[in-house]
This record gives C-alpha cells, sequence and structure tokens, in this order.
C-alpha cells in the first residue's frame, strides 16, 4: 500500500517494470515463480490504485467492489502459497524439511483467508494517509502469525544468502511499515515491495552455479 493513488500508480509502474525484468533475467525454470513476485506485487499496487479512487467516490461501486476484491486475493490467499513454494521450488535439490512444511503451512494459512474473502465483501475507507481494509476475519491474531512465518520464515530458511537478505529486509521492513499504518501517518509497504523486488532482481541475475547464491538439500 502507498499513501494516495498517485503514489500507487508510481510505485505500482516501477515495481511491474522490475518484475517484468526478473523474469527476463531467469536461467532455472523452477526459479520462475519466486522471480514472478514482483510482477504480482506490482500489479497489487496498481490495483491500490483504483481501490484509492473508490475510496475518494471515482469509479462505480461494482468497479470498486472488484478492486478492493483482487487486492484481498494478491494480499490475503496468494502471497503466503506463491513465496513458500517460491523459495521450495529453488532449493537445489529441491527443498525437504522445514521449507516443504512451510510451503504446505502457507496453502493452509490460504485456505481460511480465501473463505473470507469469497464470503464477506472487502471494505477499504481512508483514514489519515492509509487505507484501512475490512474482510471479516475469524482468528486474524493467529492467521497473521502463521502468514508472517510462511513468508517471512521461508526466505529465511532458504539456504540462499540473497533470499535470506530479501526475509530480514522484509521482517524489519513489516514492523516499521505496521507501525506507520497504525499510526495512520503514511502507508510505506510499497516502498518495502520495491526494496524486495531489487533484491530479487539480483538474485535472479546470479549465476546458478555460484554455491554462494543457492541454498543445498534443507
Amino acid at each position: 500500500m502507498c499513501w494516495s493513488a498517485e503514489a500507487d500508480l508510481i510505485a505500482g509502474t516501477v515495481i511491474t517494470g522490475l518484475g517484468v525484468c526478473c523474469l527476463a533475467r531467469v536461467r532455472r525454470l523452477p526459479d520462475v515463480p519466486l522471480a514472478a513476485l514482483p510482477l504480482v506485487l506490482g500489479a497489487h499496487q496498481l490495483i491500490e490504485a483504483a481501490v484509492w479512487s473508490g475510496a475518494e467516490g471515482g469509479p462505480s461501486a461494482g468497479a470498486a467492489q472488484w478492486a478492493r476484491a483482487a487486492w484481498a486475493v494478491i494480499a490475503l490467499p496468494l502471497l503466503p502459497v506463491l513465496v513458500p513454494l517460491g523459495v521450495w521450488c529453488s532449493a537445489r535439490p529441491p527443498g525437504q524439511g522445514p521449507r516443504a512444511a512451510l510451503a504446505l503451512l502457507g496453502v493452509a494459512v490460504a485456505v481460511p483467508l480465501a473463505v473470507a474473502v469469497a464470503a464477506h465483501p472487502v471494505t477499504a475507507e481512508i483514514h489519515g494517509h492509509t487505507l484501512r481494509y475490512g474482510v471479516g476475519l475469524a482468528s486474524a491474531p493467529l492467521l497473521l502469525a502463521c502468514y508472517l512465518l510462511v513468508t517471512v520464515g521461508s526466505l529465511l530458511l532458504s539456504g540462499d544468502r540473497l533470499l535470506r537478505l530479501l526475509g530480514t529486509l522484509v521482517g524489519l521492513g513489516a514492523v516499521l511499515c505496521g507501525v506507520l499504518y497504525e499510526l495512520a501517518f503514511a502507508s510505506t509497504w510499497c516502498a518495502l515491495a520495491a526494496l524486495a523486488s531489487v533484491v530479487l532482481l539480483r538474485w535472479t541475475g546470479r549465476p546458478v552455479a555460484d554455491p554462494s547464491a543457492r541454498g543445498s538439500g534443507g
């Protein structure tokens, strides 16, 4: 999320461009899911620009609802599946143990999130310089903890130097962004998404034979 529709449009365009570059630099098919993450994050920002417009009374009610639902689908059920699955696929040899367990947990986390998005209208209202979304989640604190475990945890356990760095940045950034969001000062998730995309751009360009760039086993 960004602090305005204009900021979301700019950030979304930049991050989408980084996503296209990431996919163009992929050298191994198993790296595609994780390399596609910046493209997903860029699309997420562009969708939120439409959510901002809807919250300000811009598009039709139907278009605004579709934008909110699309935003929620990416933020809630998609990312906890895509991130650990991407880490698991990119491991050499194929990830086992904790990585596989986190990929399965990601699917388990995504199920109740998908049900909530499908069962309840997604709401969004302007609060300070942020958008506050409502989905109607039950057991939200537990789901949030599991969400962070499968996304940040899978990166930290990847065995890959750059992906561990990404996990550290995402974990620390999530705390900072969360504090700023709760204060309604400004939403800085778009900056975190851009930073993550730059790290993944570097990751996709690493030589596949470099032992410091890929984990082994696990």
